[in-house]
């Protein structure tokens, strides 16, 4: 069929043209498609009595036509053979996140960008992901604005990879543009004389109100509040990463039976054996020996112990994890993260220290992945490096029980009849209380307490 309809137009249209007075490159033939064939690889011009020529390269499909030729040209805009510019766009941000907010434009609009440079930044509600260029090159014009709402897939900027367009960068960032309401046309002479007419009617209205007496105001009474002022205040919109937080920690709130017991440890022992074997430890593995591995291998021998710890409702059942993932409570500038330690029941002190340091700089930069926080039997909470005494932790869902450590005071205690200065801790255990009773919880804490207070149990398994 297409072949008929090409012959019929060049039957049509070739004896009208001169060869005298049209160049060799105006005979070539166009090609008419419709919509339904796909796209056309490429396009030339038919010239028509009466019409110029034009030899200019076009996008689109476009022929000069008379007026009289009765066909309909169905034409759809293409991209330019060099291909010279190309979208940013949001990437996948992993299955359980469908969407983020486009937080905030690290370049502007006429920048230089090299392949892979972050443009962009979009927060989602567990991670801040980088929207990157996917060609070097100039960009153009950012087509989102800060406070957007982003899915994958959504373009965020334009960018000219050889930079030819550079007069015609939109140097305005979309959040600047000026809004219509802000740029009211001129007034014209028309209005300016209906307005001139209505001004005087106007302006004797507020005299006769004024001659009718103005009643002082109300005096408040000394019981009356004052509440300060509203420029005294300031409305901030809620990052993703904090509204998530938000819901989970209130949905713990509204599920579980939440329970807290406390315990006090003597951190003499742990304490004098990090300080007896830290330059050592730091020279075979190169990293720090903290308090924190201490804590972890102490929680593991305890879930060991206290399986039903680990253990999470399913409906009307109960899961026994035959594994222990511990999720460690990172503070960060933009919310609280809860990287996870896989298989920790497997590590050793230098792999939990090291573990613990990448985790806890990817949480601090913002590059920590949706995998490395998906997950997580138990949960660590160490509230004690901000300084706090005591504190009753939230349940991190779905899991049934989180451990609260915090500051390390020196107290007076009672050690084989005499009073002696101790470095003491408070620990907290928050449990379900639905799954697990006071007992189990008690026996838990209480392991915690003699393997943090005599860390040779873990060598001799008692």
């Amino acid at each position: 069929m297409l072949g008929v309809l090409r012959r019929k137009c060049l039957g049509k249209f070739r004896p009208a043209v001169s060869t005298s007075r049209v160049p060799s490159a105006a005979t070539e033939e166009i090609l008419f498609l419709p919509r339904q064939c796909g796209h056309a690889q490429h396009f030339s011009h038919l010239v028509s009595p009466g019409c110029s020529v034009n030899l200019r390269p076009e996008r689109g499909a476009v022929g000069n036509l008379c007026s009289s030729l009765a066909l309909q040209i169905f034409s759809r805009p293409f991209c330019s053979n060099s291909g010279d510019l190309v979208d940013a766009v949001v990437p996948y941000m992993g299955e359980s996140i469908s969407d983020g907010t486009l937080a905030k434009l690290l370049k502007n609009p006429g920048d230089r960008v090299e392949v892979d440079e972050p443009i962009a930044q979009i927060e989602t509600d567990k991670v801040t992901i980088d929207v990157t260029s996917p060609e070097a090159g100039v960009i153009q014009k950012f087509v989102a604005k800060e406070g957007d709402t982003v899915e994958p897939g959504y373009k965020v900027a334009i960018i000219s990879k050889s930079g030819d367009g550079a007069d015609s960068v939109d140097h305005v960032a979309p959040s600047e543009k000026p809004s219509e309401k802000e740029a009211p046309k001129p007034p014209s002479p028309v209005q300016e004389k209906k307005e001139e007419e209505v001004k005087p009617k106007v302006e004797t209205a507020p005299m006769k109100e004024k001659s009718k007496g103005t009643s002082p105001p109300p005096k408040r009474s000394a019981t009356e509040p004052q509440l300060p002022p509203k420029d005294r205040e300031r409305r901030v919109p809620m990052t993703r990463l904090r509204k998530r937080v938000a819901t989970r920690l209130k949905d713990s709130q509204n599920t579980f039976a939440l329970l807290t017991t406390f315990n006090e440890v003597d951190m003499t022992n742990l304490m004098k054996l990090r300080s007896e074997y830290k330059d050592a430890f730091v020279e075979k593995h190169g990293v720090k020996l903290g308090l924190m591995s201490g804590f972890v291998k102490a929680a593991v021998s305890a879930l060991q112990n206290q399986p039903i710890v680990n253990a999470v409702i399913d409906g009307d059942d109960i899961i026994y994890r035959d594994y222990v993932d511990i999720s460690i409570a990172v503070g960060t500038p933009k919310g609280l993260v809860v990287p996870v330690l896989r298989n920790v029941d497997q590590m050793n002190f230098a792999e939990i220290e090291k573990t613990i340091n990448e985790l806890a700089k990817k949480a601090t930069n913002g590059t920590i992945s949706i995998d490395e926080m998906a997950g997580g039997s138990f949960t660590i909470s160490n509230g004690g490096v901000y300084g706090s005494l005591l504190s009753t932790p939230i349940i991190n869902p779905p899991q049934s029980a989180i451990l609260g450590m915090h500051s390390i005071v020196n107290r007076p205690m009672v050690v084989g009849g005499d009073i002696v200065p101790r470095p003491m801790m408070y620990i907290a255990l928050t449990y379900d209380h639905r799954l697990i009773d006071g007992r189990e919880a008690v026996y838990f804490l209480r392991r915690i307490k003699d393997v943090v207070e005599d860390p040779r149990r873990l060598l001799l398994d008692v």
